[in-house]
């Protein structure tokens, strides 16, 4: 049996919960970053989560769960998703094995390009 990837419970503690949602592969200016590169998108939703933790005064270590929503999810796209999140994982001080998380699997999103949005809930404080 391989390990798991991630945590299967944490436990929150402080006064203030904050949630980043809606994270995909742009830019600051919304170019589209790594089109139709599930690593890439990984990586680069995964930055923009550290920015919004960033603006709200906490890190990945504040992070209690992780969702991952993949569009047209199959099983042989985890390498690529893994290699997304460990190409990222020390330059945004992003813990591994993850906390608690789902990846979840989607038809499609918001913009046909956007292959991997990321949701992150942290209590800091």
């Amino acid at each position: 049996m391989q390990p798991t990837p991630y945590h299967h419970v944490a436990v929150g503690t402080g006064s203030r919960h904050v949630h980043v949602s809606g994270q995909i592969a742009r830019s600051a200016d919304g170019t589209p970053v790594a089109p139709g590169d599930l690593a890439g998108q990984v990586a680069q939703a995964l930055r923009n989560t550290a920015i919004g933790l960033t603006g709200a005064g906490a890190t990945f270590e504040d992070v209690l769960r992780l969702t991952f929503y993949v569009t047209h999810w199959a099983p042989e796209k985890i390498a690529d998703f893994r290699a997304g999140v460990e190409r990222v994982a020390a330059d945004v001080g992003l813990p591994l094995p993850l906390p608690p998380a789902s990846l979840i699997g989607v038809d499609y999103l918001f913009e046909p390009d956007v292959l991997v949005e990321v949701e992150a809930t942290a209590i800091v404080g």
